[in-house]
């Protein structure tokens, strides 16, 4: 069954990076059965952009109260780590 989920992502100027990994994302969660609709924000807009988002994927440190899971990660940009952060996006997307 493909889930449909609503994934907010943040970087410091919510342009390139958070393209990159949105990108990066969105096409490794359609091979795991997974519809990602993204929403791309600066990360100091996170807290404005929360209203029906399922989870926030960000290459920044964000404040720990949002409400919604936060996965931080840079694995997209340096390469290192890209499969555990993809199965951790996986988990907390079937989880939520």
């Amino acid at each position: 069954m493909t889930l449909r989920k609503n994934v907010l992502f943040a970087c410091g100027t919510g342009v390139a990076t958070s393209t990159l990994v949105s990108h990066a994302v969105t096409e490794a969660m359609k091979e795991r059965d997974i519809i990602i609709n993204s929403n791309q924000c600066k990360a100091t807009e996170v807290r404005s952009m929360l209203n029906g988002i399922d989870l926030v994927v960000s290459t920044t440190q964000l404040p720990a109260d949002l409400g919604v899971p936060v996965i931080t990660t840079l694995a997209f940009l340096t390469g290192m780590g890209k499969s555990e952060a993809l199965d951790k996006i996986e988990a907390a997307l079937r989880d939520n």
